[in-house]
């Protein structure tokens, strides 16, 4: 198993975990390598340091962190992105990803009827509620000069597919 410290052309940084230095090339000449906030598909590997396993680990003192292990292996040729981060520090994409995961489990997905159910619910013809869907430009300005609050949400790739 390769754990790769990978980077897309927006700088987001991110893990990739592949059967091999082979099998990450395959993916990437592919095409199946994306960054999962952006999906840019521009990713360069970042210098990584190596995790020697030369036997036993010596026992850690009390109290002392100890390393995880690894997910089982995706299968060969398949995908397998783990995201680290979403622009800035890791701690900052992990709040960034967990604050966006908050916003997609509370809301309702109107998907192309936003505008639509937006305007209802501010005018008193439909119940109110959170929710989240698709609006052009023009709509979504349309709706700010009526006085209604919206903003675009950001949604990685990875937010959109069920994470295995």
């Amino acid at each position: 198993m390769k754990v790769l410290n990978l980077q897309c052309s927006h700088q987001h940084a991110f893990e990739g975990w592949f059967a091999s230095e082979d099998d990450f090339q395959s993916q990437l000449a592919r095409g199946l390598v994306s960054c999962p906030l952006c999906a840019d598909p521009a990713v360069r590997k970042m210098p990584s340091a190596p995790r020697l396993n030369l036997g036993a680990a010596a026992a850690a003192p009390a109290g002392a962190s100890r390393e995880l292990s690894v997910p089982a292996a995706a299968p060969a040729g398949s995908p397998s992105h783990e995201v680290m981060a979403a622009g800035g520090s890791p701690a900052v994409q992990a709040e960034f990803l967990k604050a966006l995961r908050h916003v997609m489990a509370n809301t309702e997905n109107v998907g192309e009827r936003f505008a639509d159910e937006a305007r209802a619910m501010f005018y008193g013809d439909a119940e109110q509620r959170s929710i989240r869907g698709q609006a052009s430009r023009a709509e979504a300005v349309e709706l700010l000069e009526e006085g209604i609050d919206v903003m675009p949400l950001p949604l990685p790739a990875a937010l959109k597919e069920t994470l295995q």
